[in-house]
């Protein structure tokens, strides 16, 4: 079940069809999340100028590249269909090139580690690790254990600890 309804082309204002017949030109369809955000004319104007200010930050092939890794990350079978016609048709990259990027990886080095920095941001399991990993540190540095480090002992921030630990009573203050 959609959670987001898609308009017809009847439905959206005359500003955003125009944006949408450009979209359409340029893919030879209009891409559902581009319906979608014809819905809001203020909304896909934002994410349109975003894309245009933005295409000339990366090239093309990476820019495809990481849009492949990020799709594959998702497991998005829908992203993963547009981005790969979109890598054939409009980025030229061969087959090869886009296995390589939904994979995480390229045949040149930067695209590479592009995809594998994007691949890292949206999976979902390295967020967990970064909050176990987080965790853990707390924990090591807890004030009072072993080998706990103690803040710069002058100013404000070591006053504060100081507060801190003989409110806590573990180290009356003199």
């Amino acid at each position: 079940m959609s959670r987001l309804n898609v308009p017809s082309p009847e439905e959206v204002s005359p500003e955003a069809k125009a944006v949408l017949d450009k979209v359409g030109a340029q893919f030879g369809f209009v891409p559902n999340m581009f319906r979608t955000l014809g819905s809001n004319p203020a909304v896909l104007d934002i994410v349109m100028t975003l894309q245009t200010k933005t295409r000339g930050f990366l090239d093309a092939k990476t820019r495809h590249t990481v849009a492949l890794a990020v799709s594959q990350a998702n497991a998005c079978d829908y992203c993963l269909a547009i981005h790969t016609y979109s890598s054939s048709k409009l980025g030229g990259m061969s087959s090869e090139e886009i296995e390589l990027a939904r994979s995480g990886s390229s045949i040149d080095a930067k695209r590479a580690a592009a995809a594998r920095f994007a691949q890292r941001v949206v999976d979902p399991r390295t967020g967990q690790q970064r909050r176990r990993r987080s965790r853990a540190r707390r924990r090591l540095h807890r004030p009072g254990d072993p080998g706990h480090r103690h803040p710069e002992r002058d100013g404000p921030a070591h006053e504060l600890h100081q507060q801190r630990e003989h409110d806590r009573g573990r180290h009356p203050r003199a």
